[in-house]
Order: C-alpha cells, then sequence, then structure tokens
C-alpha cells in the first residue's frame, strides 16, 4: 500500500508543478511538429521522414524525463519531505517504487496528450500517421521514459541539490543521446576485428536509448540501414519471440537501474 500512496502522491505533485505543464506545452508542439514533417513525406514504414521523428523524440524525451524524475527526489531533501516521510514505517524500496510509478504516469500522461493532440489535427487535414507506425512511435517513447526514469531515480539519489541533478542529468543525456556515436566509433575502432560484434552488442545493451531506438528501427523496417554489425539485432527483433526478449532486456535494466538507486539511497540515509 505504500506504494500506492507515494505514487499517488506523486501524481498529484507531479500535475501542480509547472515544469510538467512547460513540457507538455513543448511535447505538444514537438508532435504537431512531426506530424508536419510526416505530411510532407507520407510513407509507410521506415523513412528519412520517420527517422527525422525518431531523432526528435529521442533528443526530447530523455531530457525531459531525467530532469523531471531527478528533480522528484532531490526536491524531497531540499524541502525536508524525506525526513517527514522517513518517520513512517516505509521502506526506501516502496518510496523509490512509489515515486517510479507516479513519475511514470504523468510523464506518459504528457506525451499521450502530445500524440493524441496531433492525431486529432492529423485525423482532420488527412495526414495522420498510419495506425502501427502511430503505436510505435508511442511504444518508442513509452520506453524512453520507463527506462530514463529508472536512471533518473539513481541521479536524484546521488544528488544533494537541483543543481547537481541538473548537471549529472545533462551529462548522461549528452553521453546517451548526443555523444554516443562518436563514442562507439573511437571504441571499436582500437578493438581487433573479431571482438566488434561482441563488444557492441555489450555497448548498446548498455544505452537504453539504443537499444529502444534499435528495437524500433527494425520494427519499422529500416534493419538494413544499421548495416552488417547490426545482423544478428534485426535477425532476433524480427522474430515473434524478438518483443518478449525486448521487454525482458528492459525490465532487467529498470530492475537494476532502481536496485542500485535504492542501495546508494540507504547508504545515504544510514550516513544521515
Amino acid at each position: 500500500m505504500n506504494v500506492i500512496h507515494i505514487a499517488l502522491r506523486e501524481i498529484k505533485i507531479g500535475f501542480r508543478n509547472p515544469w510538467a505543464y512547460s513540457f507538455m506545452a513543448l511535447f505538444t508542439l514537438f508532435s504537431l511538429s512531426l506530424l508536419l514533417i510526416n505530411a510532407q513525406s507520407f510513407m509507410q514504414g521506415y523513412s528519412s521522414s520517420t527517422a527525422s521523428m525518431l531523432s526528435l523524440i529521442l533528443y526530447l524525451l530523455p531530457l525531459m524525463t531525467l530532469l523531471l524524475g531527478s528533480f522528484s527526489l532531490t526536491s524531497e531533501k531540499e524541502e525536508g519531505s524525506w525526513q517527514l516521510l522517513s518517520t513512517y514505517p516505509m521502506s526506501t524500496a516502496s518510496f523509490l517504487w512509489g515515486k517510479y510509478v507516479g513519475l511514470t504516469a504523468v510523464l506518459i500522461t504528457i506525451v499521450a496528450f502530445g500524440y493524441g493532440i496531433s492525431g486529432v489535427v492529423g485525423a482532420l487535414i488527412g495526414h495522420g500517421l498510419p495506425t502501427v507506425t502511430f503505436g510505435l512511435f508511442l511504444a518508442f517513447s513509452i520506453g524512453l521514459i520507463l527506462l530514463f526514469l529508472a536512471i533518473a531515480l539513481g541521479i536524484g539519489t546521488l544528488s544533494r541539490n537541483r543543481w547537481q541533478a541538473l548537471t549529472i542529468g545533462v551529462s548522461v543525456w549528452f553521453f546517451a543521446i548526443i555523444g554516443w556515436p562518436t563514442l562507439l566509433i573511437a571504441i571499436l575502432g582500437f578493438l581487433p576485428y573479431l571482438w566488434i560484434k561482441p563488444a557492441l552488442v555489450a555497448l548498446t545493451i548498455l544505452n537504453p536509448a539504443e537499444i529502444v531506438r534499435l528495437f524500433v528501427v527494425i520494427k519499422l523496417g529500416g534493419g538494413s540501414v544499421l548495416g552488417p554489425e547490426y545482423y544478428t539485432w534485426v535477425e532476433w527483433i524480427q522474430k515473434t519471440s524478438g518483443s518478449l526478449i525486448f521487454v525482458g532486456i528492459c525490465t532487467v535494466w529498470i530492475l537494476l537501474s532502481i536496485g542500485l538507486a535504492n542501495l546508494l539511497w540507504e547508504r545515504g540515509r544510514s550516513h544521515g
């Protein structure tokens, strides 16, 4: 029950937070921009248009999730709310999972509102996304939220205030989204040829944004643009069991991230 209470409390706080409405307005504008991109080049499956849309979502949504998630935890420390909550018979795991569930509901509402507006406008002008493509974009967005929110809880646990959370969050976002291709090429360039594919698989699993991006690109039919190094990924994702394996990888990622956040929070709690 503690998880439910914390989640409901977080939903109330989330929708009172001006940051949430700022991001909602931004994501709605963003979704309408994606609709205009699609209207200029209406194509089924994976195309330059859908690639641009995926890239734009990949830039905005992880940053939005990292900031809202980490700020939620650091505000508890700065405002003294955690000291009050810690007097109740509630475990750290219940507190963090409640935060995770509540923030997930807030962020998915923001995304659903943006996509809903763009879907209505698209239907009115006759240039809406195909149902399958729309569903994959929604799955892409929810996957990014679930994975990066787990990371955000770790950032909020490590940070003492919002400024530290902002610095670490932007650094993680830059590393995972902007700098990832360059870092990947630099690292793989030093490895023997036979090590490249195993290293590529391991490094890809370490980056949640890359996992979700590859899954959606392949499901949209764009596996051929990824290159021969990703042939194994294309092969297993296209299988019937591919979606289940993908969900399993994401679940392990989330459990490990929140488990680490729990250990760090408990350590900080024991040290005062």
